[in-house]
């Protein structure tokens, strides 16, 4: 919810339209008022079983296998400050700004509930720095997505710490400045903090949710490449019938075919080989799209299910529960990100199948006795080599996602000491989603250029409304291919228009009921 331009974080209640919306562009946050008490009450349960001296696991005791070990309570401060220090050991490029934000939205709304037992002293200087445009610096890589994301979950702490750097506007600083800066005191960890920050799966599920965003759009313009592809090889729509899909009932497959009806309805293309086509049927590439795009769009919002319920879940541990007038501490295994890493997996072959069936079209396209158009999508051919070697790329990124998409759930390896014996890999499973989308980005984008190369080919016959208007966004951009030029320019610039959601964009009412 939101109120102006600043969004309400209200904990447990998080939809997919406010994370899509921190996703893509910053903004400020607040927490709704009523959850401070919670808040507060968890905070003082933690405070009074140190007082009651009690041993309790992340509260006065070490970690993992260090469990037994009492802490002395004048030294609880100490051992969370150490906790985050020990444990920031990512490596690999930084996380992005768009996934820092929902890591921090999703650490704020998780603690926020109640359960953590930290004071709202952290929630509000992580509200604090998200606003500041403070970015922890968190390494991509050194998480198995199990006891947590620690290591870049530690990296996130220490930026309200004031140690290490962290990014402003893109650039990257000392903690400390930054925090001064924007006039945000370092904060001291009390009992059980660090570790409330630290476990968790915050990191695993933003990756994973910008992997299911870019697949969202991967799908809306893969459709839509696929839909100019099927005019500019004068493919028939009627495999888009809707009794055909409906007779089978798969609830994706139906969807698909319906968009693909309106997005190629009214083509004078389509008009023009009604009658004396000799072909009977087509290429599974063109006549299987509702089937493959529907699967597709069906485990994409299967993910996002996963996903929602993940963003808005309590994951570290211990937890604080009320037992009558007295407060419990439960120690469990939240931060075992198994369904992250499924959810992860699944978008994987989403992303993966996307790409597979857009390079298959590619190919078709520049095959004259295929398409009808003339070899490779150039005049003049031999002279000059056309989208000949496009389609190499297209073929090289599409094998490549193959391996890439590989399930990361099925891996697992022991860790600290064999007492966490069994790990997700969630954060992997979720941090090659972006490899393999921008693989997916590239291959649509050339079949975006091969499509209206072959449209023009067929002036003065027009394509669909739908689609002549997305031809003509994409000549805005990159000009009619008449002879060999340099062409990474112009497949940067389809990629682009994927990347950024302006094919969907273009027939946005068709996608309105695409996604939950």
């Amino acid at each position: 919810m939101s109120t102006d331009m600043t969004f309400i974080l209200k904990p447990g209640a998080m939809t997919l339209s406010d994370l899509r919306s921190v996703w893509n562009a910053a903004g400020p946050l607040a927490l709704a008022p009523d959850a401070y008490p919670v808040i507060e009450a968890s905070a003082a349960a933690v405070q009074a079983i140190v007082a009651k001296g009690d041993a309790a696991y992340g509260i006065n005791t070490g970690f993992g296998l260090l469990a037994k070990t009492r802490i002395p309570d004048e030294k609880l401060e100490q051992l969370q400050r150490n906790l985050i220090l020990s444990h920031s050991v990512g490596t690999g490029e930084l996380v992005s700004d768009a996934v820092c934000r929902l890591i921090i939205l999703m650490k704020i709304g998780s603690l926020a509930r109640g359960f953590s037992g930290v004071r709202p002293l952290i929630i509000d200087t992580l509200i604090a720095i998200y606003n500041a445009g403070i970015m922890p610096a968190i390494p991509a890589k050194g998480s198995v997505g199990a006891s947590g994301d620690l290591a870049p979950l530690s990296h996130m702490t220490l930026a309200i710490l004031g140690v290490g750097q962290v990014r402003v506007n893109g650039e990257l600083m000392e903690a400390t400045a930054a925090l001064k800066a924007a006039g945000i005191e370092p904060v001291v960890l009390a009992a059980k903090e660090g570790l409330a920050l630290i476990n968790g799966t915050q990191v695993s599920a933003a990756l994973a949710l910008h992997g299911l965003f870019m697949a969202e759009r991967l799908l809306e313009a893969g459709m839509v490449s696929g839909a100019l592809s099927l005019d500019a090889a004068k493919g028939s729509d009627s495999p888009f019938d809707a009794r055909v899909h409906e007779v089978r009932g798969q609830p994706g497959q139906i969807a698909a075919a319906a968009i693909y009806r309106q997005l190629v309805s009214n083509s004078a293309i389509r008009a023009s080989h009604l009658v004396g086509d000799e072909r009977v049927q087509d290429p599974y590439c063109l006549r299987c799209q509702p089937q493959v795009m529907g699967a597709c769009w069906d485990i994409i919002n299967n993910a996002a299910r996963t996903l929602l319920i993940e963003a808005n879940a309590v994951t570290d541990n211990p937890l604080l529960f009320k037992d009558g007038e007295l407060s419990v501490v439960v120690s469990g295994g939240n931060f075992h990100a198994e369904p992250v890493a499924f959810a992860a997996d699944t978008l994987a072959l989403a992303i993966a199948e996307i790409g597979s069936i857009s390079e298959r079209r590619i190919s078709l396209l520049i095959d004259a006795t295929l398409s009808g158009l003339p070899p490779f999508l150039v005049r003049d051919p031999g002279v000059n080599s056309g989208f000949m070697i496009a389609h190499v790329t297209a073929a090289a990124l599409a094998s490549e996602n193959k391996s890439i998409a590989h399930p990361g759930s099925v891996d697992t390896i022991p860790t600290s000491a064999n007492q966490e014996d069994h790990v997700s890999m969630a954060t992997y499973a979720a941090r090659r989603l972006d490899d393999m989308a921008q693989n997916t980005a590239v291959i649509i984008g050339i079949e975006l250029l091969a499509a209206a190369q072959g449209i023009d080919f067929h002036r003065p016959l027009t394509t669909s409304p739908h689609l002549e208007h997305v031809h003509e966004q994409l000549r805005q951009k990159v000009p009619f291919f008449d002879q060999d030029r340099f062409f990474a320019p112009d497949i940067e610039a389809a990629k682009g228009m994927v990347m950024r959601g302006e094919l969907s964009a273009s027939c946005k009412e068709l996608f309105t009921t695409l996604h939950p």
